[in-house]
């Protein structure tokens, strides 16, 4: 092997495609990565240039380019523009906190986003003027847009009118217009009283009053929903009934049904939050499929795709409402971001948000036995989804593991971030895509378990 920052020699890499099994670029790129693990490529090593490479090897260019691109998202390899590509110097991790906080999608298996997100913008940069997508733009999105937010909701809500379809910058701006639109300063909101934070907070921040309503194994109570709602006069509910966040509890579709009787009869409006349907085998039918009359839909693409679209669809209950609600919308966040409107669109039309939903479930289920094995009994069958509930031994509370855990590089959710009173389950939530890799996530997961097997700071204290 050559000297550092000198290219390598073609006989280095001669043995590159006849070890280990799969697409040729993926074999490249486990030569690059196992050669760096072990020494044989050393930190600031130049690599060859790609068609270089390709001809030495006899393979096409884009092997390459995709070999090349999968070390890199795995940093084994930099490039330095004109310089060429470099074997990645050690990082210095500033941050040793591994976020299991963070309720985002993993990676999906399979797949490279990188390449994709190339490609895709590559896509919408032809068909698309690229000063529109950098001007500003108005309204519920073009028609292209629509229709594949059409498309992306027809497996929850059947097939539907592009028109009924709006475009939205994420589901959080998306919640504070339904809430600004269908309620009053100071009126009250009803919920579950373990519900998503991010109503905890558009309610603060917009004046709004959140009350719980009693719930049980299976969700919502139908009869606590009316008390509280005649109690209260509220006119505005807010559900998550698949893969709740954090719970993780579904709302079988018997109470999806009971519930939205007792929305008919008070003639309350639902919000509908249902970010996870999509994640979840044999989920009931949404609310809003049950009841389209009744029912704020909200799917976005941030928590089964990837956050960095900021990309929601929502079909209102009433059509009327529509400029109502865009305006209102629009009043604090003027339009979802065009490049990456028009980057799901594309995905959406050509199938790439397909690919990448499977790829998500695949490194999610993956996910979820790793989490089981460690963490579980040995006889739950693992979840789906992206995060789980995990109730915590006695003599440990929620708040002391949360401190304990952050002393450890570990960061996890407690309940009471989540709980409208305070008296909050002891338990935190565990996210699981936020984690890179499935190797880190399993030592993450194993380091919380030593963690939870011994005892809490406080008690050793009071030992000593």
């Amino acid at each position: 092997m050559e000297t550092s920052h000198d290219t390598l020699r073609a006989t280095f890499w001669k043995p590159a495609l006849t070890a280990g099994k799969g697409p040729r670029y993926l074999r490249l790129a486990s030569f690059i990565e196992q050669s760096v693990a072990d020494g044989r490529l050393r930190p600031g090593d130049r690599l060859p240039a790609q068609r270089e490479l390709a001809s030495w090897l006899g393979i096409d260019f884009t092997t390459v380019t995709r070999a090349y691109n999968r070390a890199r998202d795995r940093n084994a390899i930099e490039g330095r523009g004109p310089l060429g590509t470099f074997v990645s110097t050690p990082r210095v991790a500033l941050d040793q906190v591994l976020d299991l906080g963070m309720n985002i999608p993993p990676a999906p298996a399979g797949l490279f986003l990188g390449e994709l997100l190339q490609k895709g913008v590559d896509e919408v940069l032809r068909h698309t003027d690229a000063s529109m997508l950098m001007a500003y733009q108005l309204g519920d999105g073009g028609v292209a847009d629509r229709q594949a937010g059409a498309l992306w909701l027809t497996p929850m809500l059947g097939q539907l009118d592009p028109a009924d379809v709006l475009v939205c910058p994420g589901a959080q701006a998306t919640l504070a217009a339904l809430l600004l639109m269908d309620t009053a300063r100071d009126e009250t909101v009803l919920c579950e009283p373990i519900v998503y934070p991010g109503l905890r907070s558009a309610a603060r921040s917009l004046g709004r009053q959140l009350e719980s309503v009693e719930s049980d194994d299976e969700g919502m109570l139908p009869d606590a929903l009316a008390t509280t709602a005649q109690r209260h006069r509220a006119r505005l509910v807010y559900l998550n009934p698949t893969l709740q966040n954090p719970t993780t509890r579904t709302l079988s579709e018997r109470r999806r049904r009971e519930l939205i009787a007792v929305a008919d009869r008070l003639d309350l409006t639902l919000i509908e939050d249902d970010p996870y349907w999509r994640l979840t085998p044999d989920a009931p039918p949404p609310l809003a499929r049950l009841a389209p009359h009744r029912v704020h839909y909200i799917s976005t693409l941030s928590k089964c795709l990837t956050p960095g679209l900021r990309t929601a669809y929502v079909r209102l209950a009433s059509g009327r409402q529509r400029d109502i609600f865009l305006s209102t919308l629009h009043s604090f966040a003027l339009m979802a971001p065009p490049l990456m409107a028009g980057l799901a669109t594309q995905w959406i039309h050509d199938g790439t948000a397909d690919r990448i939903m499977d790829g998500v479930k695949e490194a999610a289920a993956q996910r979820q036995a790793i989490a089981a094995e460690i963490l579980g009994d040995g006889q739950a069958q693992p979840m789906p989804g992206i995060h789980l509930w995990h109730a915590l031994p006695t003599p440990w509370t929620a708040r002391e593991l949360t401190i304990a855990a952050r002393a450890e590089g570990l960061a996890v959710t407690p309940a009471d971030a989540f709980c409208l009173s305070a008296d909050a389950p002891n338990a935190i939530r565990i996210s699981l895509g936020g984690v890179r890799d499935p190797e880190r996530l399993a030592s993450a997961l194993k380091r919380l378990r030593s963690l939870l097997r011994e005892a809490p700071p406080s008690l050793r204290a009071a030992i000593v």
